[in-house]
């Protein structure tokens, strides 16, 4: 069903696009419905002519024209950005929806009035193909329905969890990060397959899907059990559990688990 609400966007960059396009594509909303602003025409113009939708000449005429707006700008120029907005979003009543990394509900709620509407998602590169995985938070002042509405606009271009702010920084580690982890794994393998013999482009085809279809497994097992899953793979004896042996022997596990706490460390210092 096509939502009726009017959506917002200050800021038009790769997120913002990537959003748009999953909630237009999916048929979430009408591109009517949307309006945005940026202070690259090209880019505002660029979305017009493809989703058909609006293009505000201020970040407050978006504010003034919609229901929720998403703040999309980059996290360094929120202190400029809030304050234009601040009194158009506090006459009427515009839900404000941010997508900055660190930036805190607390310190977006210091820029506007104390009855504001503010969620927070964290959603990952992988929603320029649909296949987000997004991080929600949420004030106090915004309802159930907002917060659902939030949370589809999400499902629109991947998928979303519900989670306190004080998980946001290890959220933006597992979800935000891993695709760069997953990035070099399957290019390490398509690597050594190259080393092989195997042409890179169908290497890289073969393990990416092999770690889609992987990914999707472990998603659609009911006890979700990823080493039961493992077993499942390795015959006994068979080239499976050769290369395990080999992945624990060098200490894949702590390997990974390293680079997350490493990650979420530098999170903490920023």
């Amino acid at each position: 069903m096509i939502m009726d609400i009017k959506l917002g966007f200050i800021g038009c960059g790769n997120m913002a696009t990537a959003i748009i396009n999953g909630a237009v594509s999916s048929g979430f909303i009408a591109g009517e419905n949307i309006f945005v602003f940026d202070i690259d025409s090209e880019k505002t113009d660029f979305l017009r002519e493809k989703y058909g939708l609006n293009v505000c000449n201020s970040a407050e005429s978006v504010a003034e024209n919609t229901e929720a707006t998403v703040l999309a700008v980059k996290p360094q120029i929120f202190s400029t950005v809030l304050p234009q907005i601040k009194d158009t979003v506090a006459e009427k009543g515009t839900a404000i929806i941010s997508i900055g990394a660190g930036k805190t509900l607390n310190f977006i709620g210091s820029f506007l009035d104390d009855g504001a509407k503010i969620v927070r998602v964290m959603p990952n590169i992988n929603a320029k193909v649909g296949a987000a995985m997004s991080g929600v938070c949420r004030n106090k002042n915004v309802s159930d329905g907002l917060c659902e509405f939030t949370k589809d606009l999400c499902r629109s271009f991947g998928d979303v969890i519900e989670i306190e702010e004080d998980m946001f920084p290890l959220f933006s580690v597992i979800a935000g990060c891993s695709p760069a982890y997953a990035f070099m794994f399957i290019d390490s393998m398509a690597r050594e397959a190259v080393k092989n013999g195997m042409n890179k482009k169908d290497a890289l085809k073969i393990c990416a899907q092999a770690v889609l279809g992987s990914a999707k497994t472990v998603l659609e097992d009911k006890d979700a059990n990823a080493w039961a899953l493992i077993n499942s793979v390795c015959s006994p004896g068979g080239t499976t559990i050769e290369g395990i042996a080999v992945l624990e022997k060098e200490g894949f596990d702590e390997t990974v688990m390293n680079a997350v706490k490493a990650s979420l460390e530098k999170d903490k210092r920023l």
